[in-house]
């Protein structure tokens, strides 16, 4: 685990949210977080950079990241039953030169 993930994980423990997983393989994509509070479940891409150049961390999260992400949610999602109701959503951890912004996505019910 990255010093930028690390940073992630204190933020969503902070929150109240509970760390499901770290640095998980699932499938041949790897999942940098996932945290759970109450109903909600969160895969977290988290991207770190020294300075805002080339799109920033942000920008380093495209489409077909993005698209990698969400394959490996399903993987691990088919290997870890969850209970009825449960909210699935993504966000992404952006670090830009220190400072922390996180981009949460939608949740959806599974």
């Amino acid at each position: 685990m990255n010093a930028g993930e690390r940073r992630a994980l204190w933020h969503y423990r902070l929150r109240g949210y509970r760390i499901v997983g770290t640095n998980v393989r699932a499938g041949r994509n790897e999942l940098d977080l996932i945290v759970r509070r109450g109903r909600n479940l969160t895969f977290v891409e988290v991207k770190e950079r020294r300075s805002p150049g080339f799109g920033g961390a942000i920008g380093a999260v495209d489409a077909e990241k993005r698209r990698r992400v969400r394959r490996a949610a399903q993987v691990w999602l088919s290997r870890n039953p969850q209970a009825a109701h449960i909210r699935v959503g993504f966000d992404v951890i952006a670090i830009d030169a220190r400072r922390l912004t996180r981009v949460p996505t939608t949740l959806t019910e599974v």
